[in-house]
């Protein structure tokens, strides 16, 4: 399979891999051909890249973090979570939900075993999804990658179970944001980016009302947006004044933010958001942690289409560990145009002469 910016989609090419919504059900599954109309569809719904069979790579398939399946449950486990709190009666009438823990605990734990099964695996963040489905796949995302960056840092269950719950809430205070801000395409005026920074602390109250979710959990909602320097919010704290989980918490949010499609911008590639990230070291973020992150994340994921300064377009057939920005290509087209004739790669740690000037 082969990762293929939409508008170089073509009707007749069949999905590699599914398309999910919001509850992380799946809205076109692999092996669908598509279509005009099916194109067009996921474009309205904000769909910008798409899997897609390719004879040349139809052995390359990107190592998943998790099991799929581990994936739609904790996307609809979160789905219902905020679609309670979006419920002005269940709001009214109650400031406890008793499962809310329990369930959101299950679903980590299913996301730490999967984790710990993979091993020292290089995170691709591949699964494709629908715009209004975000905050639920950004929140599995972002739990994913914190949970990886605990393990890194040896902590215990407890620890981890802490991280992991706060990491899958860190954003439910979103849930009392109008969705019309939330989307939003234009700068947000002063007046709207108060209430949309109001979701810091509304996560918090949700949570810290929660009797069996640990209040460090909710410091994650509080602090993710606190930066090292100071500059962040809600209070402007600085360096070890945000707790450890909560700046955890907010370089996995920021990775995945900057590499999703958003209704303002179009996304960053893996590569990009990490050269942001480390141009924000001991600024925005601990740069110890930065690098400790950045270790764990694959910066050309596998098939993902790039081109070469040679003029060839490959797509990346496996990463180095010890070269992280220097993959193995598998070339699918020539400089010329031409498909070809076998199938043959380039591992670029080898060819210092070649390299990858964008990803298509």
């Amino acid at each position: 399979m082969k990762k293929v910016n939409i508008h170089q989609i073509k009707p007749g090419d069949k999905l590699a891999k599914p398309v999910l919504q919001e509850n992380g059900n799946v809205l076109l599954g692999a092996g669908v051909e598509l279509n005009e109309r099916f194109i067009e569809r996921l474009r309205k719904l904000g769909v910008d890249m798409l899997f897609i069979e390719d004879p040349f790579t139809e052995d390359l398939e990107p190592p998943e973090v998790i099991r799929d399946a581990t994936r739609q449950k904790a996307m609809d486990a979160i789905y219902k979570t905020v679609a309670n709190f979006k419920d002005q009666n269940y709001m009214k009438g109650k400031t406890v939900a008793p499962e809310m823990g329990r369930t959101l605990r299950q679903v980590f734990g299913d996301i730490l075993n999967d984790v710990m099964l993979r091993g020292d695996v290089m995170v691709n963040l591949t699964n494709i999804h629908v715009t209004d489905a975000y905050l639920y796949q950004h929140s599995v995302n972002v739990a994913i990658l914190s949970g990886i960056i605990g393990i890194a840092k040896g902590y215990n269950r407890q620890q981890l179970e802490e991280l992991g719950i706060g990491a899958l809430l860190f954003d439910i205070g979103m849930s009392k944001v109008p969705a019309e801000l939330i989307n939003k395409q234009g700068a947000l005026t002063d007046a709207e980016k108060a209430l949309v920074e109001r979701h810091t602390t509304d996560g918090f109250d949700i949570l810290r009302k929660q009797h069996d979710i640990s209040l460090l959990s909710a410091h994650c909602a509080l602090q993710h947006h606190e930066r090292f320097d100071g500059s962040g919010y809600p209070r402007g704290l600085k360096g070890d004044e945000i707790h450890m989980y909560a700046q955890i918490v907010g370089i996995a949010d920021t990775y995945d933010a900057l590499t999703s499609p958003r209704p303002h911008r179009k996304r960053y590639t893996p590569s990009e958001a990490i050269e942001f990230l480390f141009a924000s070291g001991n600024t925005f973020f601990d740069f110890e942690l930065v690098k400790l992150f950045c270790k764990h994340i694959s910066v050309y994921p596998v098939a993902t289409t790039v081109l070469l300064n040679t003029g060839q377009i490959g797509v990346v057939a496996a990463n180095n560990s010890l070269a992280v920005h220097r993959p193995i290509v598998r070339i699918v087209e020539e400089a010329d145009g031409s498909r070809p004739k076998s199938n043959y790669e380039i591992d670029l740690k080898n060819e210092i002469s070649i390299l990858i000037m964008k990803e298509l």
